[in-house]
């Protein structure tokens, strides 16, 4: 039994100094310039699956005083818990640009993601993103929109959809519009919906879907469009993932 013991210690003193050699094998992160901005290249405002990574990667810049990109600038970026970076941090390439992979939380709704580099002078410039983690309901919802919705209510067209947007008289408004949605109840959502236009007094052009969609399918579009809009939908017991 001591010989059993003594071979177990020994194998924990290998493997724990295995460890400390391959943490100090990694190669430290050393800017070699540094900046005074921050900016968004590409990747904000995405809609994913909770706890997915999103399809796009995040890329921002560090730019001088002139605006000009400025590689080997330190780039670090944090997030509410169960959000991951892939890096989490690193050194922009020759273009000025840092790029990161990002995994949403587990919890749907609006992550707050902060990406940070560092002047001359020490002072950390903080770049302010946000993301946004569908549930169950919200993807059903997402879905529905993207076949019954999104021709007419997004104005953007993609390889998949052509927006009709603007060929009809009365432009109706996207689903981020929080500014006019977030004035209307579930109940006048879930109305218009069913009933098309006509039943709360706007244009006929929205048809009914109260045959179309079933009454859960109905909620979770309310659902995915409550999570969408901004300014964001406030309303009693909601919680957000970045809070």
């Amino acid at each position: 039994m001591k010989r059993f013991l003594l071979t177990l210690l020994a194998i924990s003193l290998a493997v724990g100094s295995l460890g400390c050699a391959r943490k100090s094998s990694e190669p430290d992160l050393k800017p070699t310039a540094s900046g005074s901005a921050l900016v968004e290249s590409s990747g904000g405002k995405q809609i994913g699956a909770v706890g997915a990574l999103l399809a796009q990667p995040l890329v921002v810049q560090v730019n001088d005083d002139q605006g000009s990109a400025v590689p080997g600038a330190l780039v670090q970026f944090t997030g509410p818990p169960g959000v991951a970076f892939d890096p989490p941090q690193g050194i922009t390439d020759s273009s000025g640009q840092f790029t990161t992979n990002v995994a949403l939380g587990g919890m749907a709704g609006r992550y707050e993601l902060t990406a940070s580099t560092w002047t001359k002078a020490q002072k950390r410039i903080d770049l302010k993103l946000e993301e946004i983690a569908l549930g169950y309901q919200q993807q059903l919802g997402h879905q529905l929109d993207e076949k019954h919705c999104a021709r007419c209510h997004n104005p953007e067209s993609t390889t998949e959809r052509l927006s009709n947007f603007d060929n009809l008289e009365v432009k109706p408004h996207a689903f981020t519009e929080g500014d006019t949605l977030n004035k209307m109840s579930d109940a006048d959502l879930s109305a218009i919906i069913s009933h098309g236009g006509p039943a709360l007094n706007r244009s006929a052009l929205m048809p009914p879907y109260g045959l179309t969609l079933g009454k859960a399918e109905i909620q979770a579009l309310i659902s995915f469009i409550r999570l969408v809009s901004f300014p964001p939908y406030q309303a009693s017991g909601t919680v957000y993932g970045g809070k």
